[in-house]
């Protein structure tokens, strides 16, 4: 029960319900307003606008959110503009259909805020058609529905004046939940009685959800110049935390074994569900920071995991001397894992008290910069996908075509009065690729069946207008609020919405709500039919490709683990890097996986070698993150030759992997040791070298596993 009340504690705080509230406020307060004045429909107007320029108001620099914003006034502007007169010639009106569809679909190429403008200029052409303009009036129009759309983007800029670092805060508290989450499911290795296919299923989809926070709070934080110059105490603290986290969650992969051995070895002693229950500790702890930020209150004062560290260290011990045959090595270092572990958490903790010179302190001078991905907006990148190599492009015909056979569709066989309700079922619901568009296919369709049945009950059994606004504005809170987070229930929450307004509107009866579950049907098995059978996109299509990435990946960060051994010095800023780039194309040939697993059978080309595939590489990067976390921070010095082969061998496996899938990977080098008379090769004292060279062997052991089942996929 604690559980679920901080899980809806953590959405209340959230970003996404700030969100619902924002978007609520813009989109509902000129209607409301202009009611009041008798002049309803021109705040219906209003609305309009202000709806759709809050689909590019999405989580990211406020600098970016304010150019989409004015570029998405601009543009539904126009499109109103043109439409208005387009509408008065059935043809024109199909050649619009197409061109704008096609142009605004290409805006997919220049990243996820330029896709939603496109997406906005669609809803506003689609809402246009349907509206019986005389000429002399679509000037107003289109005036009127900038006006909107102006009026939100300056509620939006508005707020972020009032609370400059609460996007951030947020942002950066749900990234810390959702690592504390992916820090409980390794506690599930730990627990004799899971089975390990499971978690590892379990942890590879969270890794793609880590990634993707992870992600969001690099382009708040990164391309922001507030927080790279650090110049605030809640800036250096938000971006203090990160950088720490993103260490910790290193920490986390490290803490990566052979589970069954382990279960083998000690399962019987119970020192591994000691283990598991430390782990959970210290992710409750994890998430009382996240929470913190997301809430914007105080840290309460965390419990001390140290007692619970020295019992471990006790219980190895024990386990050690009773187990005389069997080595307590990997315990060790296991334990030696979970105090880095707690020393970082107990950085992130002491954030919150400390003063602002010592902020400025542990400030680094890492280039942050390198670490976001810069998205180019030129028309070269639109040139080179206008062939249909490309995916962007093949949608984009296909959203053009199948909009006008929509189009068509209603025109020849129109039904009810909100016959755009089609068009704009099928705008949602088409996306790139077969999955996706199924997977938003079958939400829409079970969201909308849903929220008709609620919204029915609501309207038949809620007769007081009073009761019904209150339910109208709970819906567009839930609409607006789940509309990134969880589709189907932002629909489940949609439809109500929609049937209560039609009610206020004097439009009121169980025919809206039969019209727009049929109008949602017939859009819907036509947007599923075309990414079937028109220019299909199949993930396994695909999937080489984000192979082929995660080995380059893979084999750069050995690189950087051969540099420590042959004594280079390796900046912290290029192993970083490194090890970003394994998790994010971890993520992506996870993610592409599992999309392809909800493809037809026939298209699920040799599923069970491709998942142990992606599952070999998330074992191969975090043996590669705990060799490397060992050594990174000790003096350089050159290692013997046993320890740097078992790598040179790995790297040359995985680079001829990736040949074999055509990959354009420079042939990867192990550097050459430094001068003997600069470093010495005898290892730390207090390093356990048998540890180590156990850690590396298991490296070029996983590598060759990757070698054959690469070899089979490809066969």
């Amino acid at each position: 029960m604690k559980k679920q009340a901080r899980e809806i504690q953590f959405f209340l705080f959230s970003q996404y319900f700030s969100d619902g509230l924002r978007i609520t406020l813009g989109v509902l307060l000129p209607s409301l307003l202009f009611a009041q004045l008798g002049r309803f429909e021109i705040g219906l107007i209003l609305s309009l606008g202000a709806l759709c320029v809050s689909i590019t108001d999405s989580p990211g620099p406020v600098v970016h959110k304010r150019n989409a914003m004015l570029l998405c006034n601009v543009a539904i502007f126009m499109v109103a503009f043109i439409t208005g007169f387009a509408r008065l010639n059935p043809y024109v009106l199909g050649a619009e259909i197409v061109l704008f569809c096609f142009g605004f679909s290409m805006l997919m190429v220049y990243g996820a805020r330029a896709t939603a403008l496109g997406t906005a200029g669609l809803v506003v052409m689609i809402l246009t058609m349907d509206n019986a303009l005389k000429p002399s009036e679509i000037l107003g129009y289109s005036a009127l529905i900038t006006a909107g759309g102006v009026w939100y983007m300056l509620l939006s800029l508005f707020f972020f004046q009032i609370m400059p670092y609460r996007q951030a805060q947020q942002t950066l508290g749900e990234c810390i939940h959702e690592v504390a989450r992916f820090l409980r499911y390794k506690a599930e290795f730990y627990r004799a009685y899971t089975n390990l296919d499971d978690e590892y299923r379990r942890i590879v989809a969270q890794q793609i959800v880590v990634s993707e926070k992870q992600d969001a709070v690099r382009e708040v934080l990164f391309k922001s110049r507030q927080y790279i110059k650090a110049s605030t105490t809640p800036g250096r603290i938000l971006l203090l935390t990160f950088v720490d986290l993103i260490d910790l969650y290193e920490q986390i992969m490290a803490t990566h074994y052979d589970y069954a051995a382990l279960r083998n070895k000690f399962g019987k002693t119970g020192v591994l569900s000691e283990v598991a229950r430390l782990i959970l500790q210290i992710a409750d702890q994890l998430d009382d920071i996240g929470f913190a930020f997301q809430s914007n209150i105080r840290l309460r004062l965390p419990s001390n995991l140290n007692p619970q560290l020295e019992q471990l260290k006790l219980h190895i011990d024990k386990v050690g001397e009773d187990e005389k045959e069997t080595s307590n090595l990997a315990l060790k270092k296991i334990l030696v894992n979970l105090r880095n572990l707690t020393h970082r958490l107990h950085d992130m903790q002491q954030y919150f008290n400390a003063t602002p010179s010592d902020l400025e302190k542990k400030t680094g001078p890492l280039e942050y910069s390198r670490f976001v991905s810069q998205q180019a907006y030129d028309l070269k990148l639109i040139r080179n996908n206008l062939n249909f190599n490309s995916t962007i492009f093949k949608h984009s015909v296909r959203v053009a075509l199948v909009c006008l056979f929509g189009y068509i569709v209603t025109k020849v066989a129109p039904y009810g009065q909100h016959s755009y309700w089609v068009l704009l079922t099928i705008i949602v619901i088409l996306k790139p690729g077969f999955s996706l568009t199924k997977q938003r296919n079958n939400e829409r369709i079970i969201g909308t069946i849903a929220g008709s049945a609620i919204g029915i009950l609501i309207l038949v059994f809620i007769p007081n207008q009073t009761a019904q606004f209150i339910f109208l504005l709970l819906c567009m809170v839930g609409t607006y609020s789940f509309q990134r987070m969880n589709y189907v229930v932002s629909v489940i929450f949609m439809t109500p919405f929609v049937l209560i307004l039609f009610n206020f509107l004097g439009a009121g009866n169980l025919n809206i709500a039969q019209e727009r579950i049929i109008d949602t049907l017939i859009g819907a098995a036509i947007a599923f039919s075309a990414s079937y059978f028109l220019f299909p996109s199949w993930e396994s299509e695909q999937l080489k490709k984000f192979m082929r990435e995660m080995l380059t990946a893979n084999v750069n960060y050995l690189q950087k683990l051969s540099d420590i051994l042959a004594g280079k010095k390796v900046g912290i800023e290029d192993y970083k890097l490194a090890r970003k780039n394994v998790y994010v194309h971890s993520a992506n040939l996870s993610a592409a996986f599992q999309r392809m697993m909800s493809e037809p059978k026939r298209k699920q080309i040799k599923s069970k070698e491709v998942h142990k595939f992606v599952v070999l590489n998330h074992i191969l990067s975090s043996f590669i993150a705990t060799a490397a976390s060992g050594l990174l921070n000790r003096k350089p010095q050159v290692y013997p030759p046993e320890y740097v082969k078992p790598v040179k061998r790995s790297c040359a496996m995985l680079t001829e992997s990736a040949k074999k899938m055509e990959a354009s990977v420079m042939t990867s080098h192990v550097s050459k040791p430094a001068e003997e008379s600069e470093l010495t090769s005898t290892l730390p004292e207090n390093f356990d070298e048998h540890l180590l060279k156990s850690q590396l062997d298991f490296i070029q052991k996983v590598s060759a596993d990757i070698r054959k089942i690469s070899d089979a996929i490809l066969s």
